[in-house]
């Protein structure tokens, strides 16, 4: 408990307060001055410039508790490609979803061939998860 209060030693809110709004700012993709409003409807005046800093200071903690309680990925992992169009050139947006629905990972690059299949491979596996029971592709020639 003590290495937590020194954790907030000389800020002007409560822990709690500044826990919360980082909370909020990652857990929902929301903007700062949207945590400000949500704030300021429950009677805390704070701006949304020490909404950043905390964000700063203390985000990296609260964005690697959060990947933590987010649920393992399934065992069968389906891999889409598509080609969309950035700037009028063409790149190819790769996509590993497991069986519940949850986007694993998402590359956009300008190749599509052997090597960037791999390089997506390395890049998804290398997230500390389980290698998947299956992989399910729609055949692509990469």
């Amino acid at each position: 408990m003590r290495r937590f209060l020194n954790l907030y030693r000389g800020f002007r809110f409560p822990p709690e307060i500044i826990a919360h709004a980082v909370w909020l700012y990652h857990c929902f993709c929301l903007s700062l001055r949207d945590v400000e409003l949500i704030l300021a409807a429950r009677g805390v005046t704070v701006s949304y410039e020490s909404i950043r800093d905390w964000g700063i200071r203390f985000g990296r903690q609260y964005a690697a508790a959060l990947k933590r309680r987010r649920p393992k990925p399934g065992d069968k992992w389906h891999l889409d490609e598509v080609f969309i169009r950035i700037r009028g050139k063409i790149h190819y947006l790769w996509r590993a979803i497991d069986q519940d629905g949850v986007v694993l990972d998402i590359l956009v690059q300008k190749r599509r061939d052997t090597n960037a299949a791999k390089r997506f491979f390395r890049k998804l596996l290398s997230g500390g998860t389980e290698a998947p029971r299956v992989i399910v592709t729609d055949k692509l020639k990469s």
